[in-house]
């Protein structure tokens, strides 16, 4: 399927639902969802969001948090994927790629993600006939996972998807691995979350049991009705993130395998996977999401701040290594 091939004419016709970018705030050995307490956790990290972030979040993370890398000020949440590298073809040694901001964000967005919160689609919010709830505090999800191992396993994985960047704008189709070729202008990796809640639980032992996805087709499409099991319908939660991959073209060999690798390895793109934790203060995402045929910003709904202001937002890096420059072996495995 295409993805959506030009950022800006997409978001001059959209009327709902929230985009908007947050700066990198670290980059460690870090997961409070799947490994809590541990520390270090067993793969790198690349972490957007509120201060709040640690080892282990319990709790109100709203509550907690006192500043964020997110345009939206109330927005403590923290949104987490793992961390592209390329690795040399010839002496296998590994340097990590770094992220650039999307287009058509707020001037300063520096590296990161672009976040996307949709109640229908990307022209309509249909909130009449289909009211959406917030998630609750605590709450927190994982999409994808790093034992996707097949072909088939991942085309099961409606929404995870990669493009070949042309352009910031210029995405080219969506693929379900790494290219096969060098890109101009970066490798686009995207994150779709479910949208169906079963109404009672923050958290399941599998991180994804609690929710529920109705989408069959990739890209920003309506997701069909919730099922009983799951009839709490949610925001549907969207990551992007641009991996500046064209530094490493030049020693990518014509003909040759795809060089990039995710910080847990493996050989291919199927593991891809990203996790979620709530912390928008009070009602806010509430407010965004009842605000019928709006975009970007809740039209007012919400509080906004200067992405000067983000990027000073900062936590403590808890484990100490060397993540960037060429490295014998990725962080957390053995050499």
């Amino acid at each position: 399927m295409k993805s959506l091939s030009v950022t800006l004419a997409l978001v001059a016709s959209a009327q709902a639902g929230l985009r908007f970018g947050c700066s990198t705030l670290t980059i460690q050995r870090m997961d409070p969802v799947v490994e809590p307490g541990m520390l270090p956790s067993a793969h790198l990290h690349h972490i957007v969001g509120g201060n709040a972030f640690n080892a282990t979040m319990e709790g109100d993370v709203g509550e907690r948090g006192t500043c964020t890398t997110c345009e939206m000020s109330e927005d403590f949440s923290n949104y987490w994927t793992a961390v592209l590298y390329f690795k040399h073809p010839t002496n296998g040694s590994y340097h990590r790629v770094p992220v650039k901001s999307n287009a058509a964000l707020a001037p300063g967005t520096t590296g990161g993600m672009t976040i996307y919160y949709t109640p229908h689609d990307f022209t309509t919010d249909d909130l009449k006939n289909q009211p959406i709830t917030a998630f609750k505090p605590g709450f927190r999800m994982t999409v994808g996972s790093p034992t996707t191992g097949t072909l088939d396993e991942a085309k099961g994985h409606i929404g995870l998807r990669y493009n070949c960047l042309q352009t910031l704008i210029n995405r080219g189709p969506e693929m379900v691995d790494f290219p096969t070729q060098p890109c101009p202008a970066g490798i686009f990796a995207v994150h779709h979350f479910p949208a169906c809640w079963d109404g009672k639980n923050l958290d399941s032992p599998d991180h994804q049991s609690h929710m529920y996805n109705t989408i069959t087709r990739d890209g920003f499409t309506n997701a069909p009705p919730c099922p009983a099991s799951h009839p709490v319908r949610m925001p549907q939660v969207t990551y992007e993130t641009v991996w500046d991959t064209t530094k490493f073209n030049s020693m990518w060999p014509a003909g040759t395998p795809n060089p990039f690798v995710w910080s847990f390895e493996g050989s291919s793109g199927y593991g891809t996977h990203a996790d979620y934790m709530f912390g928008w203060k009070g009602d806010s995402l509430q407010r965004a999401m009842n605000k019928s045929e709006c975009f970007y910003d809740g039209c007012g709904s919400i509080t906004k701040q200067v992405m000067s202001t983000a990027n000073q937002c900062t936590v403590k890096d808890q484990v100490g290594e060397e993540t960037d420059g060429w490295i014998d072996a990725l962080p957390g495995m053995s050499a």
